[in-house]
């Protein structure tokens, strides 16, 4: 009995050759996906080059091609799962028609949907416990979120004092105000969560981050009213 073809035998030579780039194509995003997971479930510095590409299905030669060095995989994955939203962000900051109020719990519900909820949420608990021992990729952390998500927050802040919703206050202090119930939520969900019983982080949190975050925006606006 003949063994069968492979699949990709059965196709016409183009459509094997659409096939092959079409796989190709996908390499990059099948190879960031898989950096994400363990540098989340391992640490910077415990993920190694050969995992990522073991579990993306590729060689360690063809992650190479696309990343020259690990550390230019962790700059792609936060690029890819929070850097780059930033643009898109700032855009509907612009159009946005309603209160400050209204404003701040979008914020609040954007990030949770986007971010806090995802798996990009392990990438601020990673970098909270690895900065001091890679300082450059700390730099650029940094660079590429800590300061954009800042000055986004402060531009919410401006907004709303500008339109009379919103106290005079240091506008410096006020940011961190506003982001430390995310970094919190973060921190907790990528650290003491998953070691509950369980181990099912969203299962095991004693709260609902909903609620939580519904919480403090309340308490939030109370303090930042005129």
């Amino acid at each position: 009995m003949k063994p069968h073809p492979a699949p990709s035998q059965d196709l016409p030579q183009p459509a094997r050759r659409q096939r092959r780039v079409r796989r190709k194509d996908a390499r990059p995003g099948e190879l960031l996906d898989a950096a994400l997971d363990l540098f989340v479930q391992k640490g910077y510095a415990a993920t190694r080059v050969e995992e990522v590409a073991a579990r993306a299905g590729v060689s360690k030669g063809t992650l190479f091609l696309y990343f020259p060095s690990k550390e230019d995989l962790f700059k792609a994955v936060v690029r890819e799962n929070i850097a780059g939203r930033f643009s898109e962000w700032q855009l509907e900051l612009d159009s946005f028609e309603g209160d400050s109020e209204a404003l701040l719990r979008r914020c609040y519900a954007v990030w949770w949907e986007r971010i806090g909820s995802t798996r990009a949420s392990g990438i601020t608990k990673l970098m909270v416990g690895e900065a001091r021992n890679f300082p450059a990729l700390a730099r650029f952390y940094h660079q590429e979120v800590t300061e954009p998500g800042t000055a986004l927050v402060r531009r919410i802040l401006e907004r709303g004092i500008a339109r009379g919703e919103i106290r005079t206050l240091d506008l410096q202090t006020g940011v961190y105000l506003v982001l430390a119930p995310m970094v919190f939520l973060t921190l907790w969900q990528n650290s003491m969560a998953p070691c509950l019983p369980g181990q099912d982080a969203g299962a095991s949190l004693p709260f609902s981050p909903e609620a939580y975050l519904e919480t403090q925006i309340d308490n939030l606006l109370r303090g930042l009213r005129p």
